[in-house]
């Protein structure tokens, strides 16, 4: 399907984070850097599983879709801005700006429908864990991941869709650093009140009820340590999730402080410095979450290094 550009606009202005043109070189140092830190960091978990014959079980699978996922959500807002920050220049084509708000909601949507399936693996691991082998075997978690990619394509279609039959005024200056669509609706010559809607009812659907899926697994997962009767045995279950809700805590709390921010805000540039967090910031941490709870992927990674060295 073809972009219908139906305005004869051909490019958009991103503002970016500031205007300073002091501060565009330690912006494309920081965001360079921190991208660079992410790439490298997922990248090393998504070789330690696929090298490691031991890291070959669902919960790693799981873990190496989500690094992946993470590498390819901060590429599709992270490089634009750099080269941006470089040029100095703030111009996005049509093309590029309706390919990043597609692709850009293609990964959100992946990345929550992952946290949601590893969930449901972390339940299976603790509340039966005799058996954990059997429900959780290699064909179940092929399809767990192909069924998240084609609901998120899903989630990623209808987003392009109403990007795709937006119409543009003059103005059209975007103030954040990528192409989000809420921003975009705001710069349309009609009335998008029906398009709101249909956005909130597409991120209360797809956001909602996997976030629902989460709670509903540690709630069980609650009641299932509960009943352990030593502390120890408690703390050792508990440990086998507390890097994944350390994850799920960052990037569902991140998402929430930036809906919140953008809605308390009268200042759209507020929201695209919040939305650092969430776009940038999470993708960054969450190997460093991983890696440095988790004593397989650790020894995974030392003799990935000892190899090298």
């Amino acid at each position: 399907m073809e972009p219908q550009n139906l305005t004869g606009v051909s490019e958009f202005l991103l503002l970016g984070l500031s205007d300073d043109p002091e501060l565009q070189l330690l912006l494309f140092v920081l965001f360079l850097s921190m991208y660079l830190v992410t790439v490298l960091g997922n990248l090393l978990i998504i070789l330690a599983v696929t090298s490691d014959s031991h890291l070959h079980t669902a919960m790693y699978i799981f873990l190496s879709n989500l690094s992946l996922t993470d590498v390819s959500f901060s590429t599709t807002t992270i490089p634009k801005m750099l080269e941006n920050l470089q040029t100095h220049s703030k111009s996005i084509t049509y093309a590029g700006c309706l390919a990043q708000v597609t692709v850009f909601s293609l990964f959100v949507c992946l990345e929550s429908l992952l946290l949601t399936v590893m969930a449901y693996d972390r339940l299976v691991a603790i509340c039966h864990p005799l058996h954990y082998l059997v429900i959780m075997n290699p064909r179940l978690c092929a399809l767990l991941v192909l069924v998240s990619f084609s609901i998120s394509l899903l989630t990623s279609l209808l987003h392009y869709l109403v990007m795709s039959q937006l119409t543009f005024c003059a103005d059209v200056e975007i103030p954040h650093f990528f192409c989000d669509l809420s921003q975009l609706l705001n710069l349309a010559c009609f009335d998008t009140s029906t398009n709101n809607i249909l956005i909130y009812f597409i991120g209360t659907i797809f956001g909602g009820i996997p976030l629902s899926g989460i709670l509903y697994s540690y709630t069980q997962i609650m009641s299932s340590i509960l009943r352990i009767s030593s502390l120890g045995g408690r703390y050792k279950a508990f440990s086998t999730c507390g890097s994944h809700l350390v994850v799920v805590c960052l990037f569902y709390g991140t998402g929430l402080g930036v809906y919140l921010s953008s809605a308390a805000s009268s200042s759209p540039r507020k929201g695209a410095v919040a939305s650092v967090m969430y776009t940038v910031v999470t993708p960054m941490l969450n190997p460093f979450i991983y890696s440095l709870r988790n004593k397989d992927i650790k020894t995974a990674l030392w003799r990935i290094i000892s190899r090298i060295a």
